[in-house]
């Protein structure tokens, strides 16, 4: 069983038809996968509707047409994003209201077809909403068994923190994962995120905060940088454009030439073997693609490897 890695479904429905997704789906759960990560937004923007939901409906259909795999599998999904008029993002974000969140469920679930998600995320901070309704709506979603487990992605620090008092204090549920890009490689300080991190990047007072709240998982997002590691044709984006880029690069080519792997292997051993550890979600195109990153969550690095690959700066 690989509980350390996500696959992301969200262009399954759109860009990547039905028949691709459903061998991504099979080829997952055979080797071992358990957690598919989705949105109901996705993918609004590669869809002539400009709404989202695709993404969800075809693992419903997947689902529904392999009997038993849904005891086999854990679904991630989340709600904040959908837009409310097609296709303008974010201005018209539908937000999370306590209203919006008992209808982004049962929308999932519907669309899912099934009765309950393992782990409920919101999606990004919704800045006319009190905290205090936001969580108060989680906390019953899980109280109503319909959620396992709560997440927030693209939060800023001091948002998860208030977040989880409000529901200590009030002895409800609270967020107990965080979702944000992280990768190896390190933006240059000062630089304005691009769409690869537009939202929200790991930094290093993410790092200490997790350090220090073991109760809380790690998820990240665009972990292989949209193929900008391995593939010429994908090259990194402006914000890595520095010598600190060319130092970790050289780093990570000699761990790959010693371990007989590549770049993207050793990215993913790096993340989910380190400490917080992380569960990296991974969109992928092919099977080979698939077999590549399952293949990197097994890989293992020795200390002294780990080390330099930390300390290159």
């Amino acid at each position: 069983m690989i509980e350390n890695l996500a696959l992301g479904a969200m262009l399954f429905g759109t860009l990547t038809d039905e028949r691709r997704s459903f061998e991504l789906l099979d080829r997952f759960v055979d080797a071992g996968g358990v957690w598919i990560d989705t949105a109901n937004c996705y993918a609004f923007w590669a869809d002539p509707s400009g709404f989202g939901g695709q993404s969800e409906e075809l693992l419903g259909r997947w689902l529904a047409r392999r009997p038993g795999v849904r005891d086999r599998i854990r679904i991630s999904t989340k709600v904040g994003c959908e837009p409310t008029v097609a296709g303008r993002f974010p201005e018209t974000a539908e937000g999370l209201s306590a209203g919006v969140i008992k209808g982004g469920i049962e929308g999932s679930l519907r669309r899912l077809g099934t009765d309950h998600v393992e782990l409920y995320w919101a999606h990004k901070p919704d800045p006319a909403t009190p905290l205090e309704e936001t969580v108060a709506a989680f906390d019953e979603l899980v109280s109503a068994a319909t959620v396992g487990c709560l997440g927030c992605s693209n939060y800023p620090v001091w948002q998860v923190e208030r977040a989880r008092q409000i529901a200590r204090a009030g002895g409800g549920t609270g967020f107990t994962a965080v979702q944000q890009h992280h990768t190896y490689l390190r933006p240059r300080p000062g630089t304005q995120p691009t769409v690869v991190h537009r939202f929200g990047a790991v930094t290093d007072e993410v790092l200490h905060y997790l350090e220090h709240h073991p109760d809380m998982a790690l998820w990240a997002y665009t972990p292989l940088l949209g193929g900008g590691y391995t593939r010429a044709d994908k090259p990194l984006h402006a914000e890595y454009d520095h010598a600190g880029t060319v130092r970790r690069l050289a780093v990570l080519d000699e761990i790959a030439a010693e371990t007989g792997t590549n770049r993207n292997r050793v990215v993913l051993a790096w993340l989910t073997g380190g400490s917080p550890a992380a569960t990296p979600i991974i969109g992928v195109s092919t099977v080979e693609q698939l077999d590549e990153a399952v293949a990197g969550v097994s890989l293992e690095l020795t200390a002294e490897q780990r080390d330099r690959l930390n300390s290159a700066m």
